[in-house]
Order: structure tokens, then C-alpha cells, then sequence
């Protein structure tokens, strides 16, 4: 079976690494702007990447839930914490957005089995 985690991060990485290559100003500002944004602030990094991935759900990004998933998860945040976002992104996206819950809770458990397997 193909581990989703590794699948995602390995084409994230590659094809961000050929984005970023070809030098484009404003795509290297937009990139960096977007890793400074989700920085401790004012607002804990815990409550950021929630923030983000109830707004990558809304807004019905698989990739970008799958980011802040992973993130939340390498940030310690709970399983529990988590369900509890992605159902107040239902309730704000509605039904619309119940297939990428799916897909969510999916990653979530690949993220769970990928550190079982490394332990």
C-alpha cells in the first residue's frame, strides 16, 4: 500500500521545489508571506493551523487540508481538537464539504498508522 503522507509530502516537495526554481518574485513572496502568516504571533501556531484548516476545508482545498492536518498533527494538536474544526467547517460549508471531511479524516488516520509503523 502506498503511504499517502510520503505520496503527498514527495510530490508537494518536488513540484514546490520546481515552483520556487524558476525564481518568480511575486510566487516567492506569496510562498514566504504564507509561512510567516502561520507563525507564533499574537495567536498560538496550535490555533493558526486550526484556523487554516477549517478555511482549507470551507474553501474545499484537499491539499491544503492535508497540509494543516499534517502540521496540526506534527504540532501535537488532538485528534479530538481536530474532528471538533473540521465540524465547525461542515456546519460553515454545509454538506458541500462533507467529501473533503471524508478525505480529511482518511489522512488523518494515514498520519496516525505513519507513526505507528516508524515506532
Amino acid at each position: 500500500m502506498i503511504n499517502k503522507v510520503e505520496e503527498f509530502n514527495s510530490y508537494r516537495e518536488r513540484m514546490n521545489d520546481k515552483i520556487l526554481g524558476d525564481n518568480n518574485k511575486i510566487i516567492k513572496r506569496i510562498f514566504n508571506l504564507d509561512t510567516n502568516a502561520f507563525a507564533a504571533g499574537a495567536l498560538d501556531v496550535k490555533t493558526k493551523e486550526l484556523l487554516g484548516l477549517v478555511a482549507s476545508t470551507v474553501l474545499r482545498c484537499d491539499d491544503c487540508v492535508k497540509y494543516h492536518l499534517e502540521t496540526s498533527y506534527n504540532n501535537g494538536i488532538k485528534k479530538e481538537e481536530v474532528m471538533e474544526a473540521l465540524g465547525i467547517a461542515t456546519l460553515v460549508g454545509g454538506t458541500i464539504v462533507i467529501p473533503h471531511l471524508r478525505r480529511a479524516y482518511e489522512f488523518w488516520e494515514a498520519l496516525e498508522e505513519s507513526t505507528e509503523q516508524n515506532q
